[in-house]
């Protein structure tokens, strides 16, 4: 059995890594992921097992930390506000089939973060989220008496998540000012018996790290060893060797640094949070002439749902009344008023700026473009960089790397100087700073963050992977129609080859073969006679970029290309093998792509045009938008070798982007180190194969993409090299005695709190040259 979990509350990514491993090694789990960016925590247990198994996962959780929470995850999306409180129910006469139906209805309140039900205790566990009033209480009471009156329920005391934290903070100011009697004692202005310094010493350290103590204690006990154990050992350590004041000013140091390192990761978290909250929370839908106020998952296909001025268009759909401009910011990153009127299609997520539109819905709240978009950033932390990955194994070993440092400093120490106590001491330090946080915090942050940033602007990237890729791009292939040009092909002029044929007729016989196609081209064509009633074709055949064959009233027909160069698109149409006329159409290129090939050469990027059109009308384009080179008539499979030919001559640290929109396309963006795909006009069959959606259909956000990509790269790279740099600096200053705790200390939560500020910069936009 599969299901996913919300985590929440663990703020140090070494620790979510530890813990998932002691969770994977659970005899009846088959699978256990910790997102430590989303707080996703996905888990699959041999069925018959699985409340027995997920019993145990959450006893172990809690030896972990008691301020780690986990409840399953019933309304899954981005928007999903920070929890901060939880109600409990004790429920008498619930069985598992009303349990199933309750639990989903509650979890599509929207004050509602998630909700649990704990069999074992009958308890139903409801999360808040922060925007929550204590109206929702009454809601959830009123809703189980509604549908279920035969449940009994009493409502527990609420339990908020936030008071361990400012226990912890009171806590640790008591244990500091306890602190003060042992340091006046140490520099002579105290006389303490040693009783009572021994006293004050227990009970400061307690206080200021209480927690840190019971978790390396717990987990031990499981054969884990991380930060907790090696600080606790520190601490105890270095009060042993009598350097009693450095000892508490580590775990004093330390537990302050944690707390803002977990404010940090909060901030960063809900900056992300910020920039994905596109999907509205309700829908107006007319229904009996009656506005309903419902959620928009419940919304059918065929319905007309009502925005007004300041509301978000809750699911994509056709404007069947109403005119004004909206702002599609948050999809396509452009701040610039949109006007749009009856017949013209909207995106979920746009914002309407004036006036009232009625809404006609094409599509499912699953299909949605703002569902779509946060599947995609959501999904797009699986998909992880080779550096990511890198800095998750090393993580791993790293710890272990410096325990054995530390016992090599100190016994190395010991002999030469013969100062044991000293040596211990020096060892002690190595262990200060062996927490890999820096690294297992900032990396997979600083690429989540331009993540987040790129689908601000319109971009969607499917992982740190490609959006690592593109940062190395060297060569960008782009496919013409649809993509550097409109796809809405005007007719130029028709050229009449049978007599008995009116260009009327020749129009409708080529309408009636493309009706069904979703080519551009095809389209365009459709709609010259899209007030006409078209018989249905039979032996209806696509040849793949060569055209289409087709019978109507027992005749068969063509309509395709030929193979005369001309300026212009040309389609002939064909009965047998009788040429009965032939259409010549212009595609409008797109205002946004022009100089696109002089921009991108500007940051180092080559460019090449790769279509299936003819070498007249591909050069013609390739031209006006400066592009590097052309390769024209190009079947689907011929641009798929060409792509590998380029790969196979790059070198390895050099990546190849293709971009397009069609289904013959699909198969160029798998083989591409990284695809890219047109979100409007883009087939679905491109965009499942694409690692990169551009919203709007804007080839030019190509550009952006490559330097959003350098940008978190050279950001990545910073971190890691500042934090290897201080770290290993200071474990060779503590191995000589010129670095003590306190600067062990910096070395580990001061260089972590400065690499999580330093990738929040990846949220902001700043070209790269």
């Amino acid at each position: 059995m599969k299901k996913i979990y919300t985590i929440r509350n663990i703020h140090c990514a070494d620790c979510a890594r530890s813990l998932e491993e002691v969770i994977s090694g659970l005899d009846k789990v088959k699978y256990a992921s910790i997102n430590f960016i989303t707080e996703k925590f996905e888990l699959e247990i041999e069925d018959i097992y699985f409340d027995e198994t997920l019993t145990k996962i959450k006893k172990i959780i809690r030896d972990f930390s008691q301020n780690v929470e986990m409840f399953e995850t019933v309304q899954q999306d981005c928007t999903t506000s920070s929890i901060s409180d939880k109600i409990v129910f004790k429920l008498t006469n619930a069985d598992d089939k009303d349990i199933d139906k309750l639990t989903s209805a509650i979890g599509r309140l929207k004050e509602v973060g998630g909700v649990e039900y704990e069999s074992s205790k009958d308890e139903l566990i409801i999360s808040l989220k922060l925007n929550a009033t204590s109206e929702v209480i009454s809601k959830i009471k009123s809703l189980i008496s509604t549908i279920y009156p035969e449940i009994k329920i009493k409502q527990k005391n609420s339990r908020k998540i936030g008071n361990k934290e400012h226990i912890k903070l009171y806590l640790w100011f008591v244990g500091l000012l306890l602190a003060l009697p042992v340091i006046a004692a140490e520099i002579g202005a105290l006389n303490l018996p040693l009783w009572g310094e021994v006293a004050f010493i227990v009970t400061s350290a307690l206080c200021l790290g209480y927690s840190t103590y019971l978790t390396a204690i717990k987990m031990l006990f499981r054969l884990n060893i991380n930060e907790n154990l090696l600080v606790t050992i520190s601490v105890l350590g270095a009060i042993l060797v009598g350097e009693k004041i450095e000892g508490l000013m580590v775990i004093a140091l330390y537990t302050l640094g944690k707390l803002l390192e977990a404010k940090a990761v909060n901030k960063s978290r809900r900056a992300i949070k910020d920039l994905m909250n596109i999907s509205p929370d309700y829908a107006m839908v007319l229904r009996d002439g009656e506005e309903i106020k419902i959620l928009p998952k419940l919304v059918g296909v065929g319905e007309t749902i009502v925005v007004r001025a300041g509301e978000k268009v809750a699911l994509d759909g056709e404007v069947v009344k109403g005119s004004c401009n909206v702002n599609t910011q948050s999809l396509t990153g452009e701040a610039e008023p949109v006007y749009i009127s009856t017949g013209d299609a909207v995106m979920s997520g746009i914002v309407v700026l004036d006036g009232v539109l009625e809404i006609k819905v094409t599509k499912a709240y699953a299909e949605s473009t703002t569902t779509k978009i946060l599947n995609l950033i959501e999904e797009a932390s699986g998909n992880k960089s080779k550096t990511e990955t890198f800095i998750s194994k090393f993580s791993k070993y790293y710890t272990l790397l410096v325990i054995v440092s530390a016992v090599l400093c100190a016994t190395i120490t010991g002999f030469v100087l013969g100062d044991w106590s000293t040596a211990i001491y020096r060892g002690l330090i190595f262990l200060v700073i062996s927490c890999p946080c820096a690294f297992a915090i900032s990396v997979p942050l600083s690429y989540f963050s331009g993540i987040g940033y790129a689908s601000k602007r319109g971009i969607l990237i499917k992982g740190s992977n490609f959006l690592d890729a593109c940062s190395k791009a060297k060569l960008i292939a782009f496919d013409k129609t649809g993509t550097l040009t409109t796809g809405t092909f005007k007719l130029s002029k028709i050229k009449v080859c049978e007599d008995a044929y009116t260009e009327e007729e020749i129009i409708e016989i080529v309408a009636t073969g493309e009706q069904n196609s979703n080519h551009p081209l095809a389209k365009s064509i459709v709609k010259l006679v899209k007030n006409k009633q078209l018989a249905k074709p039979e032996n209806y055949k696509e040849i793949a970029g060569v055209g289409i064959e087709f019978e109507l009233d027992g005749t068969e027909y063509f309509v395709g290309r030929d193979n005369e160069q001309t300026s212009e698109t040309k389609v002939v149409v064909k009965k047998g093998n009788v040429l009965l006329g032939e259409l010549y159409f212009e595609d409008e290129i797109k205002s946004s792509a022009l100089d696109i090939g002089t921009s991108l050469s500007g940051i180092g990027v080559r460019t090449a045009l790769v279509s299936g059109d003819k070498e007249n009308v591909a050069s013609k384009v390739a031209r006006a938008l400066n592009l590097g080179s052309v390769h024209a008539e190009m079947l689907p499979e011929d641009k798929y070798r060409w792509l590998e030919e380029c790969k196979s001559r790059m070198a390895q640290n050099e990546t190849l982007l293709y971009v397009g929109d069609g289904i013959n396309d699909a198969p160029s963006l798998a083989l591409a180190d990284v695809g890219i795909s047109m979100g409007i006009n883009g087939s679905d069959a491109s965009i499942e194969a694409s690692d990169v959606v551009l919203v709007d259909d804007d080839p030019a956000k190509t550009i952006e993409l490559i330097q959003i990509s350098k940008r978190t790269k050279r950001i990545v790279v910073q971190n890691i090299i500042f934090a290897g740099v201080v770290k290993l600096a200071c474990l060779v200053l503590g191995a000589i005695g010129i670095a003590n705790m306190i600067v062990a200390v910096f070395a580990d939560v001061g260089v972590t709190l400065l690499a999580i500020l330093n990738s929040l910069r990846a949220l902001r936009g700043k070209k790269v040259k």
